[in-house]
């Protein structure tokens, strides 16, 4: 696969425009949490996820590129990450996730880019 971590894959259900605050997110093996921002500008496009009591309350950045499809109707955002992939992902800090070029680089490397959020899938290990 091509493409820029902090992009949508596809469209698959996701409408410009569309606000997904609120909507529950589902990983691959169950559900993670509720978006609790997200942002849509093409190339920097990512959800703040707040896990709740799962993980104690702990706010997830997940990059555009993890979206599977949205069900607009059950209000729910689908990603193509298990649920210990996503409590392993590196702390989000709110005042980071904008101005930090190397923060930016430590989750596009996690979530499986290359050190710049471009290239191909590396299964979700740090490189």
């Amino acid at each position: 696969m091509t493409g820029h971590v902090w992009s949508y894959k596809s469209p698959a259900g996701r409408r410009d425009g569309l606000d997904l605050t609120g909507f529950k997110v589902e990983a691959t093996d169950g559900s993670v949490g509720k978006v609790d921002a997200h942002n849509d500008e093409a190339g920097d496009a990512y959800l703040v996820v707040d896990t709740g009591v799962w993980i104690f309350g702990k706010e997830v950045l997940l990059p555009a590129s993890t979206v599977v499809s949205v069900d607009a109707e059950a209000r729910t955002v689908f990603v193509d990450r298990t649920r210990a992939q996503i409590k392993a992902a590196p702390l989000f800090i709110r005042e980071n996730h904008l101005t930090d070029p190397r923060y930016r680089e430590q989750l596009g490397a996690y979530y499986g880019y290359g050190v710049h959020g471009t290239g191909g899938p590396t299964g979700g290990r740090v490189i």
